[in-house]
């Protein structure tokens, strides 16, 4: 039989009393108490803590910086620009901006606080016991009077420079939020009202990339345009076509019915934005005989012998006319842009 199942009145005394010294060292639920407090040198140390309380203020003087800096990137780096920054290699100036900036002005907001809250704050365990849930009047007083007595330990009042400094970086890191709301949308600007012709662009025939003459174009004949120095290898060629794009039609002069048609025209060659004014849709349907213009999206009809006005359809207003002629070299170019904006309406039409 081993000691373990011997009663402990049966073991020697010698025995039985180092058994029941193991079994109560053993207790998990013994209460340990709470350790002598120990001073920190700032608590004894004026010096020591003015110390700390100039790195709290200079870590939050760090995160106003970053912050200003985060706003000063957004502002400084186009969306295209690459850099190499080693070791990331090559990558965009600024995403790494923001995300760099903003990471300190956070970090530094954070480690200022938890350093001003080991270093200056009061350290001392207060040990307390459990209250009812219920609100009594001394619980309130009570609640009040450690919360003047936490406010007086933090010494929140007395060091001014780390809570102004705090006040701003707190003010200033939401700006950050709000300068992201920039990369909801453009800004509307006046981009829709303004596209690359311009007086003086001769019209490049879309199919031959050469200069469109008169001659080239037949009485009934449907081509489309582009404006000169428009690269379709450039990496904003597709904005730039979805505005520019020309419908040139010949009629006959007798047969314009609109006199500003007419007048803009060149020798019965007419020029229309090719954007139906529905929602952006090119319009490439032609009929010869009643020079109606059809976009193949939703059907919208337009009449490019009467000013290209809507006659069927969802489209809200006539397609935009580009007033053309000829220059000394016998090709037709723009005498200008177009004077209404091009393809769908929008809210600046207004």
């Amino acid at each position: 039989m081993s000691s373990q199942e011997i009663p402990d009145e049966n073991l020697p005394a010698e025995q039985g009393a180092a058994h029941a010294a193991v079994e109560v060292a053993e207790d998990p639920f013994a209460d340990p108490g709470l350790p002598a407090h120990k001073p920190r040198i700032q608590d004894i140390d004026e010096r020591a803590a003015k110390r700390s309380e100039r790195a709290v203020a200079l870590m939050f003087t760090l995160s106003m910086l970053a912050t200003i800096g985060f706003i000063a990137s957004y502002v400084i780096f186009p969306v295209d620009k690459i850099v190499y920054i080693w070791p990331f290699g090559h990558v965009s100036a600024l995403n790494f901006s923001l995300g760099l900036t903003l990471g300190v002005a956070l970090f530094t907001i954070g480690a200022g606080a938890v350093h001003w809250a080991r270093t200056l704050m009061s350290d001392v365990e207060v040990a307390d016991d459990r209250h009812p849930i219920e609100a009594e009047p001394e619980v309130k007083a009570k609640v009040l009077a450690d919360f003047a007595a936490g406010a007086e330990e933090s010494a929140f009042g007395r060091r001014k420079l780390i809570r102004n400094t705090m006040f701003g970086a707190l003010a200033l890191v939401p700006l950050s939020g709000v300068v992201l709301l920039r990369d909801l949308g453009p800004l509307p600007e006046k981009k829709l009202r303004k596209t690359l012709w311009a007086k003086g662009k001769q019209l490049i025939n879309m199919n031959t990339m050469e200069p469109l003459r008169p001659e080239d174009v037949a009485v009934g004949s449907l081509t489309f345009a582009m404006p000169e120095g428009l690269d379709e290898h450039a990496e904003d060629f597709q904005n730039q076509i979805a505005k520019a794009a020309l419908m040139i039609i010949r009629i006959e002069p007798a047969n314009i019915k609109d006199k500003r048609e007419r007048e803009w025209a060149h020798e019965g060659i007419v020029a229309f934005s090719k954007i139906c004014t529905h929602v952006g849709c090119p319009i490439s349907l032609y009929e010869q005989q009643t020079h109606h213009v059809l976009c193949p999206c939703h059907q919208s009809t337009f009449d490019l012998s009467d000013g290209a006005r809507v006659i069927f359809g969802p489209a809200g207003h006539a397609l935009p006319q580009l007033r053309i002629g000829v220059n000394s070299e016998g090709n037709l170019e723009a005498l200008g842009d177009f004077e209404e904006p091009v393809g769908p309406a929008f809210w600046e039409r207004g």
